[in-house]
């Protein structure tokens, strides 16, 4: 339905358009059409007109004071209120002038530093929005190559295993002589492939699903973590320190910390070839007041890294985002040749235990 247009307020004037030189400007991203742009936002005068303004203005204003005569019109005119030294004004006028122009000065050193700050927290953002943009193509492409490696091993394992038990089965049905080595046979073959069915959906739970996070808890789920990167990892040394009870908490909070600790050790093992790592879970206390929260330390003595450089991985902008979405916070600490440490803090209330 379209919506019918009303005349503009009496008493307004819509903004007029220029024609300009392009129309997709800062603060027109790409709505305007090319070539128009409002009025109100033309490029500022340059300063030196302004400058050549007050010149101007100041040697008008001391000729026309030396034509007339200013200084003694003022004299001649005060001198019936002596008492009150309005003959001291210039002076005064001139120090209020001084001290506006100063605080001006000031003002505008100001803004200076605002803008400055302004222009650091875009920068910052358009980075945090290109790190994000990107973060979402690789989730897109993950999920995809996810389902793609799924669909194949379902299709290779599972419909391949399931489509000989079928096999063995209707050749048991249709089996006339009841030779029983035959049937035990078929039996042990049936067993065999049960089994292997069995053993690719236990790897397919483990990918899309830590094991024991749910039935055992984060600190079993962490340890059984740190076991199996010991046996990929075995020079080196792999400690876990759990440090209160962690039972019991949110379910998102729990998986953040187990998939930092996944993350942490894929990027030390892969990238920092470091020979002692220590990982650290406290659950801090509440007061009362505020909810506790919940301390991850994961520390190395690898490589390290320049934090500053830039890098086209998305592991500790995905950390940073699953820690953001908690409204926690994430440290990271490295340079060349010191190790890595990274810091979680996360704010948590604990879950109530059911009734069960």
């Amino acid at each position: 339905m379209w919506a019918r247009l009303r005349p503009a307020a009496r008493g307004r004037t819509p903004p007029r358009l220029e024609r300009g030189a392009t129309g997709d400007t800062p603060s027109n991203p790409g709505g305007a059409p090319r070539g128009l742009l409002l009025a109100s936002e033309r490029s500022p005068a340059p300063p030196w007109r302004d400058a050549t303004l007050v010149a101007v203005v100041t040697v008008a204003a001391a000729i026309l004071c030396a034509r007339l005569n200013v200084a003694e019109l003022l004299r001649r005119l005060s001198a019936p209120w002596e008492r009150l030294q309005l003959d001291e004004l210039p002076v005064v006028l001139l120090a209020l002038a001084v001290g506006l122009t100063w605080f001006a000065a000031r003002r505008y050193q100001e803004a200076g530093r605002q803008i400055a700050r302004r222009r650091i927290a875009e920068a910052r953002l358009e980075a945090a929005l290109a790190d994000n943009r990107r973060l979402s193509q690789q989730y897109v492409e993950l999920q995809e190559a996810e389902r793609k490696s799924l669909a194949r091993e379902l299709h290779d394992e599972l419909g391949q295993y399931l489509n000989v038990i079928k096999l063995d089965a209707v050749d048991i049905r249709d089996r006339r002589s009841a030779d029983a080595q035959a049937l035990r046979e078929r039996a042990s073959a049936i067993v065999t492939n049960c089994n292997h069915i069995h053993g690719a959906l236990a790897g397919l739970i483990r990918r899309l699903r830590p094991v024991g996070l749910d039935e055992l808890g984060l600190a079993a789920a962490l340890e059984h973590c740190i076991e199996t990167w010991r046996a990929r990892v075995p020079d080196a040394s792999l400690q876990l320190s759990v440090v209160g009870d962690v039972s019991g908490l949110p379910e998102s909070v729990a998986l953040t910390v187990y998939r930092l600790v996944q993350e942490a050790l894929t990027n030390v093992v892969k990238h920092a070839a470091a020979r002692h790592i220590a990982v650290r879970l406290d659950l801090e206390r509440s007061d009362g007041a505020s909810p506790g929260a919940i301390r991850l330390t994961v520390v190395d003595d690898g490589r390290g890294a320049e934090l500053a450089a830039p890098t086209r991985g998305l592991g500790l902008i995905g950390m940073r985002e699953r820690v953001a979405a908690l409204e926690g916070e994430l440290v990271l600490v490295s340079s060349p040749g010191r190790g890595f440490e990274l810091r979680a803090r996360i704010p948590v209330q604990r879950s109530a235990p059911s009734a069960s």
